[in-house]
């Protein structure tokens, strides 16, 4: 299905990348610039003049590109492959493509690890009082009180892909009991890392027993606003929320609203329904809240571009000789 090789491989397949001509990522391509016919550009005279004969096109709103992917492809007539720089497709994978042969892959995976730090960093955030260590040291303040083991604990993964099952794998190291919901649980029977595998209709079940829920679903029409209030309300009221995924996963007035009446004890959120938050949002003021721009996965050194730029790169490398490419995109399952 995804071993595509390029058919005008004896003339290059044309490449076009749409970003900002400047972005310092495309130092990347100088790896290939003998091997494709490279277009770069994220204006309309550019798509206009290069977009129908591209054969492969790679896009990102990671890079500023200045125009919507359905622009791009409202030029394209000869693509075989669009390649995500981003692991959600929501923005690439419109209507359009849902019946169209062409191959979507993305970069599923690439920063899970930068993730799971953050993860880790938000659960020891809330059991070890962060939040007060800091405010005493501001305040000149010596008061020693009393924090909470993170091992024994038990987190709930939601969204249990390459990006939940890193965030598992570190908390287990950390001494934390992994539970997760799957469509298809047997596609875990041998994974070692969960100690129980629920399936998606036994949500609830699951949460009544964890003391930490993470969301790290994609955003799909299945999954939008699939945490919400009757999720919060069979949580223990000591319960942490944490999303990875994407913001409209979880309904975020619900979240306000059981943060507030204290039906759950804290959220640690890098990612939100509307971006960047606005400056009076509610979260800005809870205290029980622990906010990161989505820049968990901007890493450096190495950076997080090269990283994704260098998986696309990969992905070239077996598209130009007929393997099958990694991290190809189900349409229907939007993933």
């Amino acid at each position: 299905m995804a071993k595509i090789a390029s058919k005008l491989f004896m003339n290059k397949p044309k490449l076009l990348v749409v970003c900002p001509p400047d972005h310092y990522v495309l130092r990347n391509l100088d790896q290939i610039h003998e091997r494709a016919n490279i277009v770069i550009g994220d204006d309309i005279a550019t798509l206009e003049r290069s977009a129908p004969e591209a054969e492969i096109i790679l896009y990102s709103g990671l890079t500023g590109a200045a125009v919507s992917f359905p622009e791009v492809w409202s030029f394209a007539r000869k693509v075989r492959w669009i390649h995500s720089l981003s692991a959600g497709v929501e923005k690439v994978l419109i209507p359009e493509l849902m019946e169209h042969p062409v191959v979507i892959t993305n970069a599923r995976g690439v920063f899970k690890r930068s993730l799971a730090e953050f993860v880790v960093l938000g659960m020891l955030y809330f059991y070890k009082r962060v939040r007060r260590l800091v405010e005493n040291q501001r305040a000149h303040k010596w008061d020693d009180f009393l924090v909470d083991w993170l091992e024994g604990k038990t987190m709930g993964v939601v969204g249990y892909g390459e990006i939940g099952r890193e965030c598992a794998k570190l908390a287990k190291a950390l001494g934390v009991k992994i539970y997760a919901t799957r469509r298809k649980p047997e596609l875990s029977a041998n994974d070692p890392i969960p100690d129980r595998i629920f399936p998606s209709t036994e949500l609830h079940q699951m949460l009544r027993k964890v003391d930490v829920l993470l969301a790290a679903a994609p955003l799909t029409p299945e999954t939008h606003h699939m945490i919400g209030a009757p999720e919060f309300n069979v949580m223990k009221t000591s319960g942490i929320v944490m999303n990875v995924g994407r913001g409209p996963v979880v309904d975020e007035a619900a979240l306000i609203r059981a943060l507030q009446e204290k039906r759950i004890a804290g959220a640690a959120l890098d990612v939100f329904e509307t971006e960047p938050l606005a400056p009076d949002h509610p979260f800005w003021d809870m205290e029980n809240v622990l906010i990161s721009p989505h820049c968990t996965d901007r890493t450096r050194d190495p950076d997080w571009l090269d990283l994704t730029m260098q998986f696309f790169l990969e992905n070239f490398e077996r598209y130009i000789n007929g393997q099958e490419l990694l991290n190809v995109v189900d349409k229907k399952a939007g993933y």
